[in-house]
């Protein structure tokens, strides 16, 4: 294999985060789930950079959603890690690539409230070490949360493999060396990158 080390964002490469999806298994009222929606997520990039805190989000969510719904975004609040959809291919990889005693991480933009349930999904359990940006409040595209990634786990750019599903944060990672893939799901085209 070309690579020491291989490197997993989470949504979207260990499992799908769709707002709509998620919403959808707390609410099925169309008017009310753009109501929650726009009410959520606009903001949700400050949470990831752990720029606002979980618990200070949630109250302005709650503080300006209407009232007959704010049992509703209080349940999508705390159970939204819940919802998630594994992507069952990557999986397999991560398996392989263990059986193979190929170190691999995980760099997510992701919010405490995700970091402190992430072992929700069993496959975290795999991983030698987990990076969640809101817990060090550092988040991707910024060259500071791979630095910290590398000096954390003592890992040389060049021996790292990233996948992740926006091409600014891959392009990000190669301005600092590190070599990886915007991930769209296809297996393949990553074994065929790394030389698996």
């Amino acid at each position: 294999m070309k690579y020491k080390n291989i490197i997993f964002d989470f949504g979207n490469v260990l499992a799908g985060f769709n707002e709509t999806h998620i919403l959808k298994q707390f609410c099925d009222n169309e008017d009310d789930l753009k109501i929650l929606a726009d009410t959520i997520f606009p903001n949700w990039s400050a949470i990831d950079k752990g720029s606002i805190e979980y618990e200070t989000f949630c109250e302005n969510v709650i503080r300006s959603i209407p009232d007959r719904l704010k049992t509703t975004a209080e349940n999508v609040l705390l159970n939204w890690h819940k919802h998630l959809t594994p992507i069952t291919q990557t999986w397999d990889f991560i398996h392989e690539l263990k059986m193979r005693r190929c170190p691999i991480y995980i760099l997510s933009n992701a919010p405490t409230h995700f970091a402190e349930h992430a072992d929700f999904y069993e496959i975290t359990k795999e991983f030698d070490g987990i990076i969640f940006s809101a817990v060090i409040k550092m988040a991707k595209p910024n060259a500071d949360i791979y630095n910290y990634l590398f000096d954390t786990y003592g890992l040389k750019p060049e021996e790292c493999f990233f996948l992740d599903d926006r091409k600014d944060n891959i392009e990000a990672g190669r301005a600092l060396g590190m070599e990886g893939i915007i991930f769209t799901g296809d297996i393949t085209s990553v074994k065929k990158a790394i030389q698996f």
